[in-house]
């Protein structure tokens, strides 16, 4: 007899033991999924960072080869600068729809708080804010200081 009741033992977890589980878990996930909602926000700054310093380097090599001169982005836009090979593509800015550049004074650059109008106004439909005297260049629309 005691041979049958052994058989007849049902087999799996109670319904206490499922619980403990999805409460661990529920806490893991607590635990975990704040460190990466704001991974996006960080990729997208390295991203930019990184194409900044390349496109600064690569206006540089412009006006060291054509006299001091740098590439006028905002009338014909990176057509030039990839015609002659020192960009692939018009870059584009994970902050801003556009690839367009539009040009401000250094006074953008140097202090947010005294961004002229164009600066402003370029944040929301242009791609990358340019000084075309001094080459600097800056992601329109990305947070100061870039994650």
């Amino acid at each position: 007899m005691r041979a049958n009741r052994k058989h007849n033992r049902a087999k799996g977890f109670t319904l206490v033991e499922i619980l403990i589980v999805v409460v661990i878990l529920g806490i893991l996930a607590a635990i975990v999924v704040p460190q990466f909602t704001s991974a996006a926000d960080e990729a997208r700054g390295g991203n930019v960072q990184t194409q900044i310093s390349t496109l600064e380097t690569q206006l540089e090599l412009w006006a060291a080869r054509n006299n001091g001169a740098y590439p006028d982005l905002v009338t014909d836009g990176w057509a030039n600068m990839i015609a002659a090979n020192y960009v692939k593509a018009a870059p584009r800015n994970p902050f801003a729809p556009a690839a367009n550049a539009t040009d401000v004074t250094a006074n953008a650059f140097a202090d947010p708080d005294a961004a002229d109008a164009a600066a402003a106004a370029a944040a929301a439909s242009d791609g990358w804010l340019y000084n075309s005297a001094n080459g600097l260049i800056r992601a329109a629309g990305a947070p100061d200081p870039i994650p």
